[in-house]
């Protein structure tokens, strides 16, 4: 499969696109007083096009698929190991201390994991089925399926998209979205609430048997290496969705067509339900400290909400977006998603699940396939 060659063109996909005073002076309606008739009429034309997309709206949507399928892979690893394998998400068949560490966030964590997967799943299919009922090319990354899989057993052996054993992960989200003055859209920073997870390369889902050893002497028999890993999860979950929550609502300002538009922003929905959920749980990851055996690096999940950290930024249960200061400092303080600035936005999301650790042993053409669909996406300009 071919990509779209990169084209600042926003010409319409499936039909010539217009610009709106065009649209309106050939109706003969431009500096006129519109009659009842006119508006209806002139209402109805402009519906009948609202369903047709842009080269722009197409390039959107492949990136969107894209990631979609990235985030259906690495959440069917985090299902198979921890989650709830049944028809709906079928394949691996669990680790029981894993799963237990897992639980320790939240007793429900295997059906969220579970349910996020399918959601995932979903919108990849239909966002691929839309862009072919549009006679647009969907996506495919099967040929990019070269990653190994977890070893420990309940894993598939199968070919992967993403790499879930080596991650760096970015918990800056967590002081961010407790900030009540800090907006990254403004150019301001934040503090990572884990930093041992945020350096070197630490594993999400044990690598293999090894990393699920029961230890008679902890409750439940979970080891503090399996408990790492699982307290890994449990913030790498939100780091994953709080990127797509962003990413839609940076992406939607960019789209033309309104039907891609509810499709953008219906999808981006659900995004932010999962950050909202991966939020609240990860908080509850119990304070640790361990020594990787295979990495030598010690992980360790502080107490956040005691000194040294402690205060809002850090308070655990505060799980909604605090007010904080949006558009302009001169304006109120708004609860919102931040960031959601668009510029670079494509782009901006490759670079994150590269730093993320995601992508590593990937191939260079896997790279240059997902900068072409990001940079074709950025280059989409809203008509």
């Amino acid at each position: 499969m071919a990509p779209e060659s990169t084209s600042h063109s926003e010409s319409a996909y499936s039909a010539p696109s217009v610009q709106r005073r065009s649209f309106l002076k050939g109706l003969g309606v431009v500096g006129t007083a519109l009659s009842t008739s006119s508006l209806l009429s002139t209402m109805a034309q402009a519906q009948e096009r609202s369903d047709i997309i842009t080269v722009g709206d197409v390039a959107i949507l492949r990136f969107l698929a894209a990631a979609e399928i990235l985030e259906t892979d690495l959440w069917q690893q985090y299902n198979e190991l921890g989650g709830i394998q049944d028809s709906e998400v079928p394949g691996g068949s669990g680790s029981k201390l894993y799963t237990s560490g897992l639980e320790i966030l939240d007793e429900d964590m295997p059906q969220y994991i579970h349910d996020n997967t399918e959601d995932e799943l979903t919108h990849e299919v239909f966002i691929n089925a839309y862009l072919v009922s549009k006679g647009a090319e969907p996506v495919s990354l099967e040929q990019f399926r070269n990653l190994p899989s977890s070893q420990a057993t309940g894993a598939q052996q199968i070919g992967r998209l993403t790499n879930l054993m080596q991650l760096s992960v970015d918990t800056t989200w967590f002081t961010r979205y407790r900030s009540r003055t800090g907006n990254p859209d403004l150019g301001d920073t934040f503090m990572q609430a884990v930093p041992s997870i945020a350096m070197g390369q630490h594993p999400a889902i044990p690598r293999t048997d090894d990393d699920v050893q029961p230890d008679p002497s902890k409750p439940h028999h979970i080891s503090d290496l399996t408990q790492a890993i699982a307290n890994t999860a449990g913030f790498h979950f939100a780091t994953i969705e709080q990127g797509g929550t962003s990413l839609y609502a940076m992406l939607a300002q960019r789209v033309t067509s309104l039907e891609v538009l509810r499709i953008v922003l219906s999808i981006g929905g659900t995004e932010i339900c999962h950050f909202q959920t991966w939020s609240d749980k990860a908080g509850n990851a119990p304070p640790l400290s361990v020594v990787d055996p295979v990495t030598g690096l010690t992980v360790t999940f502080p107490d956040l909400n005691a000194p040294p950290l402690g205060g809002e930024d850090f308070q655990t249960n505060l799980i909604m977006p605090e007010p904080t200061a949006f558009l302009s400092r001169k304006l109120p303080a708004c609860s919102i998603i931040r960031p959601t600035a668009t510029k670079g936005a494509a782009m901006g999301a490759v670079r994150a699940l590269t730093a993320d650790g995601l992508f590593i042993g990937q191939s260079k053409e896997f790279f240059k396939f997902m900068k072409t669909l990001a940079t074709q996406a950025d280059l989409a300009v809203r008509q």
